[in-house]
Order: structure tokens, then sequence, then C-alpha cells
């Protein structure tokens, strides 16, 4: 990525979809449903779980500090807030799979904004 007008498109999608602070998605990974939820390939670690890590360093880093890897990263949430956000189930979803499965991404789908 390396056009600067792609680079602000993505921070700024980035920033709307992802609505956790890092503190509070920190906390959130360290829970035993954010840990549980999620595809596990070979037992491990879910690749929300790992995702939700990365997204809480980006939002700690400044702006002028990101990486192409943090811009690849960021460009991937989006992809994954949006494709999932379109696949709400019907009824309460406060205690789902599909929302502990956003919340790991960085995006609480009950906390208002974008979804």
């Amino acid at each position: 990525m390396t056009g600067e007008d792609d680079r602000r498109d993505t921070w700024k999608t980035f920033r709307e979809l992802v609505n956790m602070t890092p503190s509070a998605l920190e906390e959130r990974l360290a829970t035993d449903t954010s840990k549980q939820a999620g595809e596990h390939k070979d037992g491990g670690e879910s690749t929300g779980h790992a995702s939700g890590r990365a997204i809480v360093r980006i939002l700690r880093k400044k702006k002028d500090e990101l990486t192409d890897a943090d811009y690849r990263h960021m460009t991937k949430v989006n992809g994954y807030i949006h494709r999932h956000v379109t696949q709400r189930p019907t009824g309460d979803v406060s205690d789902t799979r599909w929302r502990h499965s956003l919340m790991n991404w960085g995006h609480d789908p009950l906390a208002g904004g974008s979804d």
C-alpha cells in the first residue's frame, strides 16, 4: 500500500469500524469468551484473537508511526468487519458467537455507530 489517498481512506474506515478503545479491546481479549470465539487452526489462537492483539498495537501508535504492514492489517480488519456485519443474526445478539467474533476484531455491533 503506497498511495497517500489509499492510506488516508484505510485509516478513516478503520477508525469508523473499530469502535472499541485499545484498553477495552485488550480487556476483552483477556476473557475466555474472547479466546474461544472464532476459527482456531491447529488448536492454537484464533485468527480474530491474534488480529485483536495487532489492532491494539495499531491503535496505540501515532499515525505517522504506522507501517505498511499496519495498513495491510487495517485493510484486512476493514474487510472482515464489513463482511461480518452484514451477516447479523436475528434476535438478541448480545451473547452470540457472531458478536464475540466481531469484538475480537475491535467492533462491538451493540456500541452503535457503523453496523
